[in-house]
């Protein structure tokens, strides 16, 4: 029956469970060019939610969207060293166009500081001008080696906001504010519980004063970066020189902030949730919200129960005019085969309706996330609808924090932190002596990384797991995507 579905069992093969979801629920396909994907409408719905969600969240904290061009001049790529340095060897460079050699290189944008940043400079003169609040939704080009779908892609769909200051404070502000904007989405809309946290500086953003993250576990326990907010401090602005005139008539250099989330959310939701049957979709990002699967086993029966069917969809469209349904009452079709259908894609609530069901005036409402089967009358259905969806956004999440919690260890010595980790993964809370040799010394000999101070990690004295050096609280280590 397994391969009937086509998918392999986590717990045989993780890698290649998400990519038999992925193909089975027709979220994506591989494309031509290597490292690159093809985003199939079951897969794009999902992001096309997800950017709703925080396109309004975006607008509400006082952001615009605009837009700026995908090709970059290689000057503005080298102004900024740090920058540069971090982003080169993964870029695609343009040297042709319109069938010649190009004057000046053209990058195709990893990251979008460097162009906007040269607007910057001419939109901003005075202290009136700022803050600018810009967000835009854009394609960006990174030369991966080893890519895998949604995670990591040569081209991916994300989000950046680009915004500019007049002091430190109010930029560090925002920094903070669009962190917690992130953790709001994915724990609200993605059902998935975060560590909030400050990145060290061996993983911060390449040209930033600080970068904060949002880290998530998956369900093989790796830790999975779930968004970014950067704090650049005046480095872009001393780059590309942008410089305001204060309240005092003195000029000054701008501070500035980046944030971004990227396709690589939609990874994180199938990592986190789904099961060995297929996708598992948090109702508030659901494409589609519920099925009504009409039964029949004659002939005889099929006008009548497409007709109620097709009543209990109409009811329901009518009940929750904002939610999406679907009436499956192909006539080819077995039964069983739209269940997995339906099931493979996620759908949150299957209705179904057999002949026995009608007499009694029932329906059989079934849940994706726990797969269990309740009797109802068709009109409890119908108006309890709403209420099931919310619990299964509430139960998704808490089942979520729940394996997190489970995964969560406590270690203070380095022989422990390796065996552990070898043999069952998880996040490990140790203490660091703050130095990058440690933190690389452990990369190297483990594969883990610290994926972040925790802000609410506690002021707790204890010592280096490592060098035992005095540490002042624990970070989280742990292998990630």
């Amino acid at each position: 029956s397994i391969m009937a579905k086509g998918i392999t069992p986590r717990a045989e093969d993780y890698s290649r469970w998400y990519q038999d979801v992925i193909a089975q629920a027709q979220l994506a396909d591989y494309a031509p060019v290597k490292g690159c994907m093809v985003i199939r409408p079951n897969g794009y719905a999902i992001w096309e939610n997800m950017q709703r969600a925080l396109d309004a969240m975006f607008k509400a904290t006082g952001h615009r969207n605009a837009y700026f061009p995908m090709m970059i001049p290689e000057s503005f790529m080298k102004k900024e060293a740090e920058h540069v340095e971090g982003f080169a060897p993964e870029c695609a460079v343009v040297t042709h166009g319109g069938g010649k050699k190009l004057e000046e290189n053209l990058y195709l944008r990893p990251t979008s500081e460097t162009i906007i940043w040269d607007m910057y400079r001419k939109w901003i003169m005075s202290h009136r001008d700022l803050p600018i609040l810009i967000n835009q939704w854009a394609n960006v080009v990174r030369w991966e080696m080893r890519t895998r779908m949604f995670l990591r892609t040569t081209e991916f769909l994300w989000q950046e906001g680009h915004t500019a200051h007049a002091t430190a404070e109010e930029a560090e502000e925002e920094t903070r504010r669009m962190l917690g904007v992130y953790a709001t989405f994915a724990e609200e809309h993605m059902a998935l519980p975060v560590i909030q946290g400050l990145k060290t500086d061996a993983e911060k953003f390449a040209g930033a004063v600080r970068t904060y993250c949002i880290e998530a576990m998956m369900q093989d326990t790796k830790a999975l970066q779930a968004g970014t907010s950067h704090f650049l401090g005046q480095n872009f602005a001393k780059a590309f020189d942008v410089k305001f005139q204060d309240r005092n008539k003195e000029l000054q250099y701008v501070w500035a902030t980046s944030w971004g989330v990227s396709t690589r959310l939609v990874g994180a939701l199938i990592m986190a949730h789904s099961d060995d049957e297929g996708l598992v979709v948090p109702p508030k990002l659901a494409p589609i919200h519920a099925v009504v699967v009409p039964i029949w086993m004659k002939d005889d029966q099929v006008e009548d129960m497409q007709r109620i069917g097709g009543e209990t969809f109409d009811a329901l469209r009518e009940a929750y005019p904002d939610l999406v349904f679907r009436l499956d009452d192909r006539r080819e079709m077995r039964p069983g085969a739209k269940f997995a259908e339906w099931e493979k894609q996620g759908v949150p609530v299957r209705i179904e309706i057999g002949p026995r069901d009608a007499e009694k005036g029932q329906v059989v409402v079934v849940r994706r996330d726990t797969r269990e089967k309740t009797f109802l009358p068709r009109d409890e259905a119908v108006s309890g609808l709403g209420s099931l969806l919310e619990t299964i956004q509430k139960d998704m999440y808490t089942r979520a924090g729940a394996f997190r919690e489970a995964n969560t260890h406590s270690v203070d010595d380095y022989d422990t932190f390796k065996t552990r980790l070898e043999e069952e993964g998880g996040f490990y809370l140790a203490h660091w002596d703050g130095t990058a040799e440690t933190e690389a010394r452990v990369k190297e000999e483990t594969k883990a990384t610290i994926r972040c101070i925790p802000f609410d990690a506690p002021e707790e004295s204890g010592k280096c797991m490592v060098t035992g050096a005095p540490s002042s609280r624990r970070v989280v280590w742990a292998r990630s995507y």
